[in-house]
């Protein structure tokens, strides 16, 4: 069943700097928090009206208890630069949940991400409560400040960098193969696509079901613009904020 979509005046409880030019943005949801799903996205309406469009971002983490709902984000543009001026208190508009989320029937998952990719993981992880295990990468040990927010919900967490600087040198999809006897019987991944790709050849290689969550420029976020269209591998092209931004990765990556 696909639920209601909603546009709120969420109140901001929170807009804390985690890592370089990264934010964790917390609002108080109200019903956007009864119906979000692992997956799904906000789109952020900019409160100083220096840019047009919303802007998209994957729901990090919500507590139904107290109706609180995060998100983070990079500073990459003038709208998420003034993001960075909210204040306790103020208001922000949600227009959510959309899109269609990850599918929650693994036992033993693996969670692979890369970058602000892991943003939209850690939702899955708590909602796996503990069952799943991490691979993260990223450039530096900088970059990973991820290791402390995704510990109290991962079983095991394993890591690559680029430099070295944390965990094994390299990237995830190196590491990969190396944890497959672990007996995963799903991954998902979120991260430059890329990476994602790499992700998904390793499990079609070893018959391991593979979900990837893709991401790209959308204007109005429900499937009417037909500014986020992807091809798929079975020559039909897809809505990603609509019929994604979660997908099968032989659905998209690879051709019949």
């Amino acid at each position: 069943m696909i639920l209601p979509k909603l546009a709120l005046d969420t109140e901001i409880l929170q807009n804390t700097k985690v890592g370089d030019d990264v934010y964790a943005l917390t609002v108080h949801g109200g019903a956007l928090v009864n119906q979000a799903q692992p997956g799904q996205f906000i789109h952020l309406q900019s409160p100083s009206g220096e840019v047009f469009l919303r802007r998209p971002f994957g729901i990090a983490d919500m507590d139904e208890s107290d109706g609180r709902l995060t998100m983070y984000y990079r500073v990459t543009g003038k709208g998420t630069r003034a993001m960075t001026r909210l204040l306790r208190g103020a208001k922000v508009n949600c227009l959510g949940p959309l899109g269609h989320g990850f599918s929650l029937s693994s036992k033993r998952p693996l969670l692979v991400g890369g970058g602000m990719g892991l943003a939209p993981l850690l939702f899955l992880a708590k909602r796996f409560q503990g069952k799943a295990d991490i691979l993260m990468g990223g450039r530096n040990q900088a970059e990973l400040f991820w290791k402390d927010i995704f510990s109290p919900h991962a079983h095991e967490i394993f890591i690559t960098t680029d430099d070295g600087s944390l965990g094994r040198k390299g990237f995830t999809t190196e590491l990969l193969p190396e944890l497959l006897g672990r007996g995963y019987d799903c991954i998902y991944t979120c991260g430059p696509e890329i990476m994602m790709r790499g992700i998904a050849e390793v499990a079609v290689k070893n018959n391991i079901p593979c979900q990837v969550s893709l991401e790209k420029r959308m204007a109005c976020g429900l499937g009417a613009c037909l500014s986020c269209v992807c091809d798929t591998a079975h020559k039909e092209r897809k809505k990603i904020c609509k019929d994604g931004p979660v997908f099968w990765a032989q659905d998209v990556f690879f051709a019949h």
